[in-house]
């Protein structure tokens, strides 16, 4: 069994986000090209943004720290600390309002090699 701890990891990730200029940080928490499950931890430091142009398949993000805006065409919803919140099957941006953590959390289909 493996344990990660989510504060150091928020922690660490926030310190990259705001020594970047594009104000993000990322890394990966679970998965790889075997796993159907993927988890990330991103931070945004406050007014950057992720745009997500293609659907990443059913997803979700958990709000770790801060405050983060998904929106989707006309539709948004906005998360604070300890929020779930659906991705959309449709082209996304993810706005941090102050500086934020979330993880990503994102299904996928596993194909076997030779199939």
């Amino acid at each position: 069994m493996d344990k990660i701890s989510l504060r150091t990891a928020t922690k660490e990730q926030l310190a990259s986000a705001r020594s970047t200029s594009s104000g993000r940080s990322s890394t990966a928490m679970l998965g790889g090209s075997r796993r159907r499950l993927r988890q990330t931890l991103i931070a945004l430091t406050a007014g950057n943004s992720l745009d997500q142009p293609e659907s990443p398949g059913e997803a979700s993000l958990i709000v770790l720290t801060g405050h983060i805006r998904l929106t989707a065409g006309d539709d948004s919803v906005e998360g604070t600390s300890g929020d779930l919140l659906v991705v959309p099957e449709e082209p996304h941006t993810v706005e941090a309002v102050e500086d934020s953590a979330v993880i990503l959390t994102v299904g996928t289909s596993v194909t076997t090699p030779g199939a």
